[in-house]
């Protein structure tokens, strides 16, 4: 079952390989979040994490969503579940 912890884990996975990839910086994401520096610089090492307000900032801010933290395999899991 996807959990709050575990979309975050894909949220930060997702973020330091963009960032590893040049395609975003610590401090870019701060800014567009309106998050301090350190905080992403925490979240992206695991020593702290998003609320999921600031997370819910995180994808609207990259224009991505829920779904794009989920596979489709998962999602149609969920969908069949309901």
């Amino acid at each position: 079952m996807l959990d709050f912890q575990e979309l975050h884990r894909r949220l930060t996975f997702l973020l330091v390989d963009r960032v590893r990839g040049g395609e975003l910086t610590e401090r870019g994401i701060a800014r567009i979040t309106g998050v301090s520096q350190p905080h992403i610089h925490n979240v992206l090492k695991g020593k702290r994490l998003f609320s999921p307000v600031t997370a819910d900032a995180v994808l609207r801010e990259l224009h991505l969503d829920i779904l794009d933290l989920v596979e489709r395999r998962e999602f149609l899991e969920w969908q069949q579940r309901r």
